[in-house]
Order: structure tokens, then C-alpha cells, then sequence
């Protein structure tokens, strides 16, 4: 799907590929910056991403601008969405077929972005963006390398919100990601 964002927005806003846009008040596409070094993704839009139709800006997306801040990065450069583009009723994990609908969306996002880095929230979003059978519990702090990106699993942000003891692993992630970012930096002004 080679697009432009004017475009790639129109088809997300007009979307009717699965059940999930009925009910809804606002497709969440996504936000940040198009040209982000470092993308990141998660399973779908709450109710305050639903009102305002934007990605993470309620309760985990509060804490999310948090762990950033605290490796020194802004929201402003990075670029933030999620697996759907359309909350899920009472905030359920999205169907298969409701996630294989987005999908194409997600692919041309990325390709438009080219991020060096993904971080990956949440077992959803692992599940379909690296394996069905990988479990976040397992799979959080460790480097995937596809296709020129690294990506990296750790827990979403809702998750460190329901059950505070994780957020000492998902320190240690954000920690792995402030390095590999500086590492990617480093290799990209070592090539220019």
C-alpha cells in the first residue's frame, strides 16, 4: 500500500472493514513524528483516545510521556499508534479479524515513518507484530532485529498502571531502549 499520510488518514478516518467503527466517535490513527527514529505501538484506543482521537493520552499515555521523559525523549519525537485504529467496546482485546483489517494500515505507516526502532507495548500488539505464541512476560526486554528494525516488547503501560510491581521491568526496558537508540544514533553518524 504506497500512499501518502494525506491519503493513508482519509482511508483510516473512512474505514468500515470490520465492526469496530461503528459505535465509535473517533478513528485513532496515530500521531508524532513522521520522521521518528523510534515508533510505538500498542493494542487499541481507550475511551479518552476515543473522545479526542488521539493515541495515548489517557491514563497510560500519561505515564507512557512519563517513562520517555525519563530517558529524555519527547512525545514530539517519536511517533505513537496502536495495532486498531478504533476501541474495541468495553476496552476488550481486539478480535483477529478486527486486528488483520488494521493491519495494512499499520504496514503503510511504518513504511512511510522507516523507524530504526519499534517498541512494542502490550501482548497484543506482540502477538500480531511478532508471534502468535509469544508471550509478553517472556518476550518484554529483548531485542528483535526484522528486516532492518529492532523492535522490543516490553509491558503496556496500562498493564504497569493494574499492577505496579512491573514497573521495575519496564524501567529496565526503557533503559535497553535509551541504549539501542543511542547506539542506532551513533551508526547513522558514523555512516553519514
Amino acid at each position: 500500500m504506497e500512499t501518502s499520510w494525506p491519503t493513508l488518514l482519509e482511508q483510516i478516518r473512512s474505514c468500515q472493514r470490520c465492526s469496530l467503527h461503528r459505535g465509535i466517535r473517533n478513528k485513532v490513527p496515530g500521531q508524532g513524528n513522521a520522521h521518528a527514529r523510534l515508533m510505538i505501538i500498542g493494542e487499541g484506543p481507550g475511551a479518552e483516545e476515543n473522545r479526542q482521537g488521539l493515541a495515548f493520552i489517557g491514563p497510560a499515555g500519561q505515564l507512557l510521556t512519563k517513562m520517555l521523559a525519563a530517558i529524555n525523549l519527547s512525545r514530539d519525537e517519536v511517533y505513537i499508534t496502536n495495532v486498531v485504529k478504533c476501541r474495541p467496546p468495553g476496552n476488550r482485546v481486539p478480535l483477529p479479524e478486527e486486528v488483520n483489517s488494521c493491519l495494512p494500515y499499520l504496514r503503510a505507516q511504518t513504511a512511510m515513518i522507516r523507524p530504526r526502532i519499534v517498541l512494542i507495548l502490550g501482548g497484543t500488539a506482540l502477538k500480531y507484530l511478532v508471534d502468535e505464541q509469544a508471550r509478553i512476560t517472556r518476550s518484554r526486554g529483548q531485542w528483535i532485529y526484522r528486516k532492518g528494525v529492532w523492535m522490543m516488547p516490553s509491558y503496556h503501560p496500562s498493564a504497569l498502571l493494574r499492577d505496579p510491581s512491573k514497573k521495575r521491568e519496564a524501567w529496565v526496558d526503557m533503559q535497553l531502549l535509551r541504549d539501542k537508540l543511542k547506539e542506532v544514533d551513533t551508526e547513522a553518524y558514523s555512516e553519514a
